[in-house]
C-alpha cells in the first residue's frame, strides 16, 4: 500500500522539490502552501506523515506541531520538521513540541530521504 506524505512548505521551490522527490520514491503526496489549512488538510488526507516547514508566514510550524499533537486523531501521525532554524536550542524546543524528526535546510536529499524511510 502506498504511503501518503503531507507536505506543509511555502516555498515553492522546496514544496516542488519535496513533493517530486517524495513521488519519485512511490509516495503518494498532498501540498500544503498556506499553514493555516495543514490540520484540515490532514485529517481530509490521513498522511501516514507530516513534512513541516517551521518558518511560514501566518501560523509556525511550531504552533502547528502543537496542533497536531494535541488533536486525538492526528497525534500519532509522526512530523518531521525541516527548517533553516540550526541551533540547538530550536531543534530541542521543536522536538519538545512534537516533531518525530529535524532536518535542517538546506538538506541533503539522501538525509531527507533517510528521514524520511525511517518514519514510515
Amino acid at each position: 500500500m502506498t504511503k501518503k506524505v503531507l507536505v506543509v512548505e511555502d516555498n515553492e521551490l522546496n514544496l516542488k522539490l519535496f513533493c517530486d522527490l517524495l513521488r519519485a520514491h512511490q509516495f503518494a503526496v498532498e501540498p500544503v502552501r498556506d499553514g493555516r489549512e495543514a490540520v484540515a488538510r490532514a485529517r481530509d488526507f490521513t498522511p501516514d506523515l507530516i513534512i513541516m516547514d517551521i518558518q511560514m508566514p501566518h501560523v509556525t510550524g511550531y504552533e502547528i506541531i502543537l496542533e497536531l499533537k494535541a488533536d486525538e486523531e492526528l497525534r500519532a501521525i509522526p512530523v518531521m520538521a525541516v527548517t533553516a532554524y540550526a541551533g540547538r536550542e530550536d531543534e530541542e524546543r521543536i522536538r519538545a513540541a512534537g516533531a518525530d524528526s529535524y532536518v535542517s535546510k538546506p538538506i541533503s536529499l539522501a538525509r531527507f530521504m533517510d528521514a524520511v524511510g525511517a518514519l514510515v
